[in-house]
């Protein structure tokens, strides 16, 4: 059987602490709110930010396009690995 999502790479999320104004917050509760009247699902705004911050850094063209023509600051000649948003472990 063929499935269009490929199987999922290893990965370890690395944990971020964020601040967001108050305008930000309010606009990511309701988002919460949205996604859970949506979907019958209620997500902590933790759980949303990854896949929102995800989401944008994969629409933006002028992102993307610096990203592959800058030389990595690393010394590997492996590309960049996709942009992912994952969950805590355990969930």
């Amino acid at each position: 059987m063929t499935l269009k999502l490929a199987r999922l790479p290893k990965r370890s999320p690395v944990k971020v602490t964020c601040a967001f104004s108050p305008d930000v917050h309010a606009a990511l509760e309701a988002y919460a709110a949205l996604y859970q009247e949506t979907y019958g699902e209620n997500e902590p705004i933790e759980e949303l930010v990854p896949f929102i911050v995800a989401a944008f850094l994969e629409k933006d063209a002028g992102f993307k396009k610096a990203r592959r023509t800058r030389t990595p600051r690393r010394k590997s000649t492996a590309a960049s690995p996709p942009i992912t948003a994952t969950a805590k472990d355990g969930d």
